[in-house]
């Protein structure tokens, strides 16, 4: 492994890591002067997990001086027996210690084949301190996991003649010379499905041996199998022979977390049945007679009888065998066993076991499980009990096989009623051919004094009053409490039977009641309360033996099997894989009261994952050198398809992943899908969970996986597979999703030998599907022998492919946007923002114009902020950036933690490359308190670093408006709109989102204002005659700075004038009446922004004409005479302003309306006068003078 996403400064959680969670703005930071690396919610178990930064044996590919690498070959599986491996094991152990004893705590399991760490007690403080230790790479607080729990032989096609077990060359060569790890409850060895001889001390017999205390076992593969033989409660070393050659136990995590073991063995032995049920699934001997309750239910067998077993006990039970809430599995026991089983040399691990929808594909046991798959081990692990929900399965990681639980025909019973209501369910408590009448009740409407209906309805003990249920059916809901127990109440109760119901959809179980059952699905159950509840007298018949009819429809993907889509990592990864029988399986469990071998029928995904663990062994007993990845997909390619309850075909890959997995075929797939260490790394280095050293990171969508996934599915995208053939032969392609356009090139592929390899592309389109919604569909090769290879295919449309950033600068400014839309129509813009992007400070350590130095942080180089995001959020941003970034190495954390006095933490993000540059972006980010540290990881010069922070929320700074908005749109034409802004502040950056109708597509816009633009601090002014022909000449005036780069642009009454950007200007007629100035524009160096300054207007002047006329010219003194003053001007410019008539010496004013004025004339005296009108002029008109002639008084 190269460098691990958690550091030094990390305290990491198990809980999941939810990309749209919370951070902060930089104008709510508050420094923090003392930093304490956070410690998450305490621990459940009071134990952490220490993982330390050297690679664990399976990965490690040398530089220590004197180790060889470990790290198998292409090809190749871990000899874990190497001497190369025994040497860097002990290495790793000494560093452990070395760190355990510098941090002053005591290991409890320490791990070194696919992990790097130990376990150990610690309290929240002595973790945080641990995180800090130079070498750690992360603190994982342990948690608390559970197990989810005819012959599924006889109905895989193993048994019979034909069947794969005949095909293999027998039972007894079925699993032959492989090891199959079961990690769970532990085992109970006397049962005959673990029966063997006990073992010797030769080698060389193709059998187990003894070498001192340890179990050898040479394999198929030609590597040993080497383990250590224990003892404990109830435990010897007669316990183990040529069948179960390995039986371990790990507690410590489980003691930590406070468990007793009161009602446990401290040892190997299973008081559960669970780990006994799986390991007896996968492996147990062929032909075991079976019997529950003197029930004879036939021969049983495992799925690889051959194969010999090895168990990890990491589960524990507690003291109430009918609720699993006082069971255990901790984590760090988990990992523990998971490094011993491969340590030991399992080919094969089957783990049961699981935490709830994966919301990561690189948690501890994902980790642990991705250097177990690099050394060569096949793993089986179960989906989940949490169906049908959606995307409620676990384990999303594509290195192991994640498997859902479907039916498989049993033993089944009858509810008839009057009313002609028959329904058929499980059953083993009514036998065939007997029925069970009398009259029926329902339990919840016969509570027993003192107890609630709700109670009653669940048939709690003591719920349920006996006066009413005597004698009666009752019918009893499922859920709560233990189903048994249920049966228990009836009978206490004095009930002859019980119809037992579901409430949600779920499994019909095969369970031994205290009375005869007949277990129903939810659909029936509304018509069967209908008529038990408003029927007078009602009554009931059970049934042995499905008389519908109609014979169930099997295989069935089971009601609780967990379904994807996994929201894990960006979905683009199919899950689950594969679905397996995982109803009604009858296998070995603890033994009972009296120590005998017991049996048991159990539920779950936790009895499908063994069934392919089992498969697994089959296939590398025929195969000892394949990899789990070719395993993987000859049974993924080769499977088929469940059905509905109506019989019709189920091809839902989100609940039964590939289909059924079809143990007749899987053997001889023709075609592989495979991928390895390299194409893995390059899968978790794509979707950001590692940084690997010379690794290039991937799509997830393009990992060589036998199914192909698209989480964001927005425009056209072309993935790429490569097949590898098992045998020669030509194929042709078959592929479709409804509603999607998929095209595959080439079309046909023709292989000339097996091990040949061939590539094809896959190019995928929205046509009409729903955005927003997964459409899934499947890709088949066809051989001309019939030969299949088919995958399935799973594709999320989205609203649009959009960038995730744009960018622009100014104050005032617009940059344009352009998407890929996957819908037609109007396209609604969701603008929040501009939010300021500011500068944290470290008042520690004060930088000018920086957050830091290469002298800041305290002594484990960590400088923190306390920061608060307010509600409604779309993004919160930090980013780190350093003046070095080729030798300096910082890293960054983000917490969301309890309160600012309370550095307990919910969540966090780490951003912890090999530079120095670093950023953690989140999404709708929840309100809440953040740590963010700075971490100086690695400082090799002097540098200068920033952390900024920004948050966007509605509204904002400045104005920020997208255009057109709503956008018109077409499918998958790209179509552009401008984002604009203004008024925003110089020197500050500014981040902005723009989302897309209701998806969650967004973009980022990014502005960087720059500085304050140059201000004038002298006008320009305009030198010169403003007459036609005249030339003017531009003075830029005086600017701050001083040092700018001016350019001109002369204006005609505020427009420019095209072609004038100099700064001189020649006068043109066009320039007459109209006023002319020039505005300048100045820029600085580096500065985006110009300032403008415009000068004072000069006018370019239209001569003018002013005429004089008179009403008479020759008149008395008695009468009336009035002069008229006209003035005209060119251009069509209308004169304004005001006229001075003289008549004589006498002088008369007046204002031009229209370009004209009347004077009338005050009594004159006889004689010859002299009339003359003078205009003043104006801005645009030039003035001029007219004469009237002479007006004559007699």
């Amino acid at each position: 492994m190269g460098r691990s996403s958690v550091r030094a400064a990390a305290v990491v959680t198990l809980a999941a890591l939810f990309t749209g969670s919370a951070a902060t703005g930089a104008y709510a930071a508050t420094p923090v002067e003392e930093v304490t690396p956070p410690t998450p919610i305490d621990s459940p178990t009071g134990s952490y997990i220490v993982l330390l930064e050297e690679e664990p044996v399976a990965t490690y590919e040398g530089g220590e001086a004197g180790l060889a690498p470990t790290k198998p070959g292409e090809g190749e599986k871990l000899d874990t027996q190497s001497q190369a491996v025994e040497e860097y094991s002990t290495f790793l152990a000494e560093r452990q210690q070395d760190v355990a004893a510098e941090t002053g705590i005591d290991p409890a399991a320490t791990y070194q084949l696919t992990l790097n760490g130990f376990s150990a007690k610690m309290s929240p403080e002595q973790a945080a301190k641990v995180a800090g230790t130079d070498g750690v790479i992360g603190v994982y607080p342990d948690e608390i996991r559970h197990p989810d729990a005819v012959p599924s032989t006889e109905f895989l096609g193993l048994e019979g003649a034909g069947g794969v077990w005949e095909q293999v060359g027998g039972v007894d060569a079925a699993g032959e010379g492989v090891v199959v790890g079961v990690i769970d409850t532990g085992i109970a060895p006397e049962n005959p499905s673990f029966a063997g001889d006990p073992l010797g001390t030769t080698p060389g017999t193709g059998e187990p041996y003894l070498e001192g205390n340890e179990v050898v076992f040479d394999k198929a593969d030609g590597t040993q199998f080497r383990a250590e033989r224990v003892t404990g409660d109830a435990w010897d070393e007669s316990a183990y022979s040529t069948k179960l050659i390995g039986a371990r136990y790990f507690g410590d995590g489980a003691a930590a977390a406070g468990f007793t073991f009161e009602a446990e063995y401290v040892s190997p032995r299973d008081n559960d049945g669970h780990g006994s049920h799986t390991a007896g699934t996968a492996a147990g001997n062929d032909q075991v007679a079976a019997s529950i309750e003197g029930i004879d239910l036939g021969a049983i067998s495992g799925v690889a009888p051959a194969a010999k077993v090895s168990a990890y006990k990491a589960c524990w039970a507690g003291p109430d065998p009918l609720v699993t809430d006082d069971d255990i599995c901790a984590l760090s026991d988990l990992l523990d066993a998971i490094d011993t089983a491969v340590a030991d040399g399992v080919d094969v691990i089957n783990y049961s076991i699981g935490g709830g929808a994966a919301s990561s594909t690189w948690q501890p046991d994902d980790i642990s499980f991705f250097n177990a798959a690099i050394a060569g081990v096949f793993v089986s692990v179960s989906a989940g009990n949490s169906g049908p929900g959606a995307s409620t399965a676990d384990h999303a990681s594509p290195w192991y096989a994640t498997v859902a639980a479907s039916t498989i025909p049993t033993w089944e019973g009858s509810v008839q009623l009057p009313n002609g209501y028959l329904e058929a369910g499980a059953s083993v408590t009514v036998q065939e051919g007997e029925e069970v009448t009398g009259p029926v009740v329902y339990a919840g409407d016969i509570p027993a004094a003192g107890a609630n209906a709700a109670d009653a309805a669940l048939c709690f003990l003591d719920t349920v009053d006996p006066a009413q249920a005597a004698g009666k059916i009752v019918v009893c809901d499922r859920g709560v409490n233990a189903r048994v127990e249920k049966s228990q109440e009836v009978a206490a109760a004095g009930g002859t039977g019980m119809i037992l119901v579901n409430v949600t959809p779920g499994s019909l179980d095969n369970d031994f009641h205290s009375v005869p059952t007949v277990h129903l699905d939810a659909a029936v159950r509304p018509a069967l309360l209908d008529y038990v509840q408003n029927t007078v007298d009602p009554t009931a018949t059970l049934i042995g033996g499905n008389i519908t009819g109609n014979e169930t429809p099997v295989p069935q993907v089971a009601g609780f099997s967990s379904r994807g889509p996994m929201l894990a990592d960006g979905s683009d990864v199919l899950k689950p894989d594969i679905a397996a029988p995982g109803v009604a399986i009858l296998a070995a469990v603890q033994n009972d009261a009296d120590g005998k071998p017991a049996y048991g029928v159990l539920s779950g995904t936790s009895m499908a994952a063994p069934h392919i663990a089992g498969l697994g062994a089959l296939y590398l007993s025929e195969n000892p050198l394949a990899t789990p990845d070719e395993v993987k997909s000859a049974m993924m390619t080769t499977a088929y398809d469940t059905v509905n309850a109506d019989g019709s075909a189920n091809t839902d890959p989100f609940a039964q992943g590939a289909g059924q997995v079809d143990a007749r075929r899987f053997l001889d797939p023709g075609l592989l899908y495979l991928n390895g260490p390299a194409d893995w790394a390059a899968f978790v280095e794509g979707v950001g969970n590692f940084d690997f050293e010379g690794v290039e990171p991937i799509d997830g969508s393009d990992l060589n996986l036998a199914s192909i996934a698209i989480g964001t599915l927005s425009s056209e995208q072309t993935v790429t597979r490569t097949l590898t053939a098992t045998r020669p032969g030509t194929y042709t392609v078959d592929a479709s999703i409804p509603g999607v356009n998929v095209s595959v090139e080439p079309s046909t592929l023709t292989f000339g030998a097996a091990g040949e390899s061939q590539s094809f592309s896959v190019t995928i389109s929205n046509a009409s599907a729903p955005v927003e919604q997964w459409a899934t569909g499947f890709l088949t090769w066809t051989g001309g022998d019939g030969t299949t290879a088919r995958s399935p295919l799973a594709v999320q449309p989205v609203t649009a492919d959009a960038p995730a950033t744009a960018s622009g600068e100014g104050i005032t400014g617009s940059t344009d946007v352009t998407i890929t839309p996957g819908v037609t129509g109007d396209l609604a813009l969701n603008l929040s923002g501009l939010a300021p992007v500011s500068l944290l400070t470290d008042p520690a350590n004060p930088v000018e114009g920086h957050t830091g130095n290469e002298n800041s942080g305290d002594e484990n180089g960590d400088v923190a902020w306390i920061v608060d995001v307010a509600e409604g959020a779309t993004l919160a941003q930090w980013k780190l950036d350093s003046s070095d970034d080729e030798g300096s190495d910082l890293d960054l954390f983000v917490y969301r933690v309890v309160a600012p006095d309370d550095l307990r933490y919910y969540e966090s993000w780490t951003s912890a490359t090999a530079s120095a540059d670093e950023q953690v972006s989140l999404d709708d980010p929840e309100a809440g308190t953040y740590l963010v540290i700075a971490n100086m990881y690695s400082i090799t010069q002097p540098l200068r670093w920033d952390l900024t922070s920004a948050v966007v929320t509605p509204g904002g700074a400045g104005s920020f408006t997208a255009t057109p908005n709503p956008l018109p749109v077409q499918q998958g034409v790209p179509a552009t709109y401008t984002v604009s802004w203004s008024g925003l502040e110089p020197g500050t950056r500014y981040l902005g989102v723009v989302g897309y109708g209701d998806s969650a597509v967004r973009t980022v816009v990014e502005v960087d204002p720059g500085a304050a633009a140059p201000v004038a601090v002298e006008a320009p002014s305009i030198s010169g005659t403003p007459k036609i022909g005249r030339t003017l000449t531009a003075d830029p005036g005086t600017w701050d700075p001083a040092e700018v780069t001016v350019a001109y642009q002369w204006l005609r009454n505020g427009e420019p004038i095209e072609g004038a950007t100099s700064d001189r200007y020649r006068v043109t007629r066009d320039d007459q009446g109209a006023a002319l100035s020039v505005r300048v524009t100045a820029t600085a160096e580096g500065n985006i922004n110009p300032g403008t300054a415009t000068s004072a207007e000069v006018f370019v002047k239209v001569a003018s004409d002013t005429r004089v006329s008179l009403n008479r010219y020759v008149g008395s003194s008695s009468q009336e005479f009035v002069a008229t003053v006209t003035v005209s001007a060119r251009n069509g410019v209308v004169p304004e302003g005001e006229v001075t008539l003289f008549v004589d010496a006498k002088k008369y004013t007046g204002t031009l309306v229209n370009g004209q004025v009347a004077f009338p004339l005050p009594k004159q005296n006889r004689g010859v006068h002299v009339v003359v009108a003078q205009y003043g002029g104006s801005n645009t008109v030039e003035t001029s003078t007219g004469l009237s002639g002479f007006l004559v008084l007699r």
